[in-house]
């Protein structure tokens, strides 16, 4: 039951960035959860990342298990451009 809920989780999240950032039906969207030992942090964080068309990543998280994510925790449709990971950058989640 408990992975059933977490495959819902993910499976909406994925529906709402692709609502949310207007992403054509072919875009790729991955969702997943990750545990985080820095002190301050939450245990668990959910991290997506998502491939438009023009093939450029963006990738965004909440500070939450992806059972407990809610469409508002999702950045603003105009925060798009900020999201985009930038080669080099080093981002070790994508």
């Amino acid at each position: 039951m408990k992975n059933e809920r977490r495959i819902e989780a993910m499976q909406r999240l994925r529906t709402w960035t692709a609502e949310r950032f207007s992403l054509p039906a072919d875009a790729v969207i991955a969702v997943s959860e990750r545990a985080c030992s820095l002190s301050g942090f939450p245990p668990l964080e959910t991290h997506v990342l998502f491939l438009p068309a023009d093939g450029k990543r963006h990738h965004f998280k909440v500070f939450k298990p992806v059972t407990e994510v809610a469409v508002d925790d999702l950045p603003y449709a105009w925060l798009k451009d900020s999201l985009l990971v930038v080669e080099g950058a080093g981002c070790d989640c994508c």
